[in-house]
């Protein structure tokens, strides 16, 4: 399936299906085009920025990934005029057929879906990194986070290879670059085979005996 131009958020992070982003607005290009898609429902795309920054400087050029993330408004606030504090739930991700700016700088494409995440049921050799993701959900339960505090969300499909990843790339503290390719990549399993090498050279899993 395809979206012709998708307007497009370039943020410096990565988001994956199924996660949540708080997301400061105040530039006008962001403001219009948030409003637009609260009023219609409408999902915009996430793309995490290869060169230049989240503010809009003079002269400055914009460069994002080819592969983003729709994105869909759960909450909208706003505090004071010419400021907005959403949360944005990501969705479908997508591939970049083609992209434009428009006068007032905001980024637009034309973009063809990518399918969802195939359902991988866990090997039994990487069960230690759900029970660990699990023992983490419960230490943040039990501290009383609300719902908007905790950093990921339910249903917890602590069984599904894809699903499992991608909470665990978003806890990790990892370069971007490797956060996006881990995004993209279209193996769920691959994609937890790779993060599960990281959380054991981090330390958060011992190494496999």
């Amino acid at each position: 399936m395809k979206l012709d131009s998708l307007p497009l958020f370039p943020v410096g992070t990565v988001l994956f299906p199924e996660g949540v982003l708080p997301l400061k607005v105040f530039e006008v290009r962001y403001l219009d085009m948030i409003g637009k898609c609260h009023k219609t429902g409408a999902p915009f795309g996430i793309v995490a920025l290869t060169q230049g920054s989240e503010v809009r400087k003079p002269g400055a050029s914009e460069a994002f990934a080819d592969v983003g993330i729709l994105a869909v408004l759960e909450t909208l606030e706003r505090p004071q005029s010419g400021l907005m504090h959403i949360r944005c739930k990501g969705a479908q991700r997508f591939q970049i057929d083609a992209r434009r700016q428009l006068p007032y700088g905001l980024w637009v494409a034309d973009v063809t879906l990518l399918p969802d995440d195939a359902a991988v049921a866990l090997p039994g050799d990487l069960q230690r990194a759900a029970d660990a993701l699990g023992k983490l959900i419960a230490s943040l339960q039990q501290r009383g986070l609300s719902h908007a505090q905790m950093p990921l969300h339910g249903p917890y499909r602590l069984d599904d290879c894809g699903w499992l990843a991608n909470r665990w790339c978003e806890l990790l503290p990892l370069p971007l670059d490797m956060r996006q390719r881990l995004m993209a990549l279209d193996n769920p399993l691959v994609r937890l085979e790779l993060t599960v090498d990281i959380l054991e050279r981090s330390g958060v899993l011992p190494a496999a005996s």
